[in-house]
């Protein structure tokens, strides 16, 4: 368990180290490069978080579950007025995602995604005999999900809907729902994305350029025409740190969503295998935690979090590559983005906290579900 949370912890160290040096490469020829202040000041609230998650017991959620759920309706009234056009909202390129104050902006959307995660590994560990029945194990989990869901919908920000929705079925599989309540659910959910994507023209016209990058490498596939030269320019050893030139406006929000390239083309092949490595890192230590967790809550806390970096970096990587449309994601650890790399860094402190409690060195996390299947059958 130690060598896990060492090996994880050098990961993260790792990536976040390279996103702030990635940062300041990014910054040539910028006009307004304010993230060169604002993300270390950024990166310092995060590993304070980190060293505040690591050290509070993370069963005290359990302990006090009125705190969680305190916390848990914080999150969606932050939701809701982030969608309300109030003094503190703020809107970009149609989108209400962020609230404002003063210097500072946050995506109360980044807090929800730990905040569902949470809750339901709290509800699924309170419930855990009730999981495979249809009411307690899918209906309820279901409308908690789906509140959070409607509300990053409405932002709107279907990225992360499309994530939390993954994290959050793999959680409710792993805590022991039924297959035959789960698989509708997912269908019908599938079917409503895709007629939402097919009528409305923004999303559809990603979903086209993806599909169509030269013909629409001058529009709306821009950005992932020129990441792709920008990854096939570095090479192996890549043109030198500071000397890439897609960063020069060549790829719209080079510093946020689209790191990855600028990564590819500075520091080559070499870097960006290192970085896929170094998240399979981070998957693979945060599953032998959940693996060994030393109660259920820790478990299924600590596979979600798993499964909501993974996801995250995997979407993100995709998207740069040309492997998925244009999601809006950013990289963990490496994008600018105060909210996600506090979010993120405060993530990693959870993992560690439910690592330094471990106790079995050979608990199954599937032993749950298997077990209760057993005893309702």
């Amino acid at each position: 368990m130690r060598s896990a949370a060492v090996t994880l912890f050098f990961s993260v160290a790792a990536l976040t180290a390279l996103g702030m040096v990635m940062l300041v490469s990014a910054s040539t020829g910028a006009k307004e490069a304010n993230y060169l202040v604002m993300q270390p000041i950024w990166c310092a609230i995060g590993l304070a978080a980190c060293w505040g998650a690591a050290i509070l017991d993370y069963r005290i959620f359990k302990r006090l579950p009125w705190l969680t759920w305190t916390l848990f309706f914080v999150v969606l009234v932050l939701l809701v007025v982030v969608i309300l056009p109030t003094p503190i909202s703020l809107r970009v390129k149609g989108a209400s995602r962020w609230l404002k104050f003063g210097m500072f902006t946050m995506q109360p959307s980044e807090l929800a995604k730990l905040g569902l995660v949470t809750v339901l590994a709290l509800y699924a560990d309170r419930y855990q005999r009730w999981m495979p029945t249809f009411w307690r194990g899918m209906v309820i989990p279901g409308l908690i999900v789906a509140a959070v869901l409607a509300l990053l919908f409405k932002e709107p920000d279907v990225g992360t809907v499309i994530l939390l929705a993954a994290v959050s079925g793999m959680m409710l599989l792993i805590a022991g729902i039924r297959w035959r309540f789960f698989l509708p659910p997912v269908v019908l959910g599938t079917i409503a994305l895709g007629i939402f994507l097919w009528n409305n023209p923004m999303r559809s016209e990603r979903i086209y350029s993806w599909l169509h990058v030269e013909e629409t490498k001058l529009g709306k596939g821009l950005q992932t025409y020129q990441a792709m030269v920008a990854l096939g320019s570095g090479g192996v050893s890549g043109v030198g740190l500071g000397d890439g030139r897609q960063k020069l406006g060549f790829i719209p929000e080079h510093h946020t969503d689209f790191i990855f390239s600028v990564i590819g083309e500075e520091l080559g092949l070499i870097a960006t295998i290192g970085i896929i490595l170094a998240f399979a890192l981070v998957v693979g230590c945060g599953l032998y935690i959940a693996w060994h967790a030393a109660d259920t809550f820790g478990m299924l806390l600590a596979a979600g979090i798993t499964f909501l970096i993974g996801l995250q970096a995997v979407i993100n990587i995709g998207v740069v590559t040309g492997s998925l449309p244009n999601k809006g994601i950013s990289l963990p650890f490496l994008s600018y983005g105060g909210s996600n790399l506090v979010v993120m860094l405060a993530s990693v402190g959870v993992l560690m906290n439910v690592a330094r409690h471990g106790l079995e060195p050979n608990r199954n996390p599937f032993a749950l579900a298997q077990g209760v299947s057993a005893e309702m059958a």
